[in-house]
């Protein structure tokens, strides 16, 4: 009972640890497959409780990875070499062993759905499928998945990965297919078959295109089109600074008319051809400085 307790403990342990990498790494936006595939992993053992050999599992995860499916399946090492497996959009044909042998192994199947371009790039490419991968671990220990990860000797028919749904460009020769390795490595190949990727062993698959190049705006459009803007800025501020002055002017003509109208009329008087203000009366009558007279 001891034993089961620490073992529990430390599986819990472990999985809250690769939950908070996990959580770390996509805060950072880079989103890193090699911690996926150990979250992975650990969700299909928790997905392996008693099992039954070759029925295929599906696999639960959080609610923030919802298109995302990932599923198991439990096989004999002699059933595969007999019979090969079917399974998920992966064909592993007859005449294939685990390397290196195991009498029980796990193969778990990924679909990365809309992940797939965050977990997987391809520079000068676009992906026009789902990343989906498959990966094969030790499960001679009936009660728990084991870290070893293995890969397959075939001795007929390459595995085919087959996608369905995709739209593939009238060129054909610009549709490749894509595998992505566990050290980082893309490698290309045609696609021969329509819609169908072959490879020899485990990992990720996709299907790509030449990225549309992004077109570029000549100098001149934009400069033409600063030029216009600041000329229609300019217009704009001219119109404006018209209309204040004309407001003001408006303002103080008004100011002198209603002064005028406060202030005593003069009459005028014509001298000569000009007209000029008189008025009516004086009334401050002048005094001589000197009243001699001689």
């Amino acid at each position: 009972m001891v034993m089961g307790s620490r073992r529990r403990w430390g599986c819990s342990i472990w999985v809250m640890f690769c939950l908070s990498a996990l959580s770390f790494v996509e805060g950072l936006n880079g989103y890193d497959p090699e911690s996926l595939d150990v979250f992975v992993h650990h969700q299909a053992w928790k997905a392996l409780v008693r099992p039954y050999t070759g029925r295929l599992y599906r696999v639960h995860l959080p609610a923030n990875f919802s298109t995302m499916e990932v599923s198991v399946v439990r096989l004999r090492s002699g059933s595969l070499w007999q019979r090969g497996v079917n399974f998920s959009s992966f064909h592993i044909p007859r005449r294939t062993l685990p390397m290196p042998y195991v009498k029980r192994l796990a193969i778990v199947y990924e679909n990365l759905g809309n992940w797939s371009s965050d977990y997987y790039k391809v520079p000068g490419f676009s992906l026009v499928s789902p990343v989906v991968g498959f990966m094969a671990y030790d499960a001679t220990n009936l009660s728990a998945l084991g870290n070893l990860k293995i890969n397959f000797s075939i001795s007929g028919d390459p595995i085919s990965i087959h996608f369905p749904s995709i739209l593939v460009p009238k060129d054909e020769n610009k549709t490749k297919c894509v595998t992505f390795g566990d050290d980082g490595s893309v490698q290309f190949s045609n696609m021969t078959t329509p819609n169908v990727c072959f490879a020899q062993g485990q990992g990720h698959f996709s299907v790509v295109v030449p990225a549309s190049p992004v077109k570029k705006q000549r100098w001149w459009k934009w400069w033409a089109v600063g030029f216009g803007g600041g000329f229609a800025g300019l217009i704009i501020a001219a119109v404006a600074v018209l209309a204040v002055v004309k407001v003001v002017k408006k303002k103080k003509l008004e100011e002198m008319e209603r002064k005028s109208e406060n202030s005593e009329a003069l009459n005028t008087i014509w001298i000569g051809r000009s007209k000029i203000p008189s008025a009516t009366m004086i009334r401050t009558p002048p005094v001589l400085e000197n009243a001699y007279v001689p």
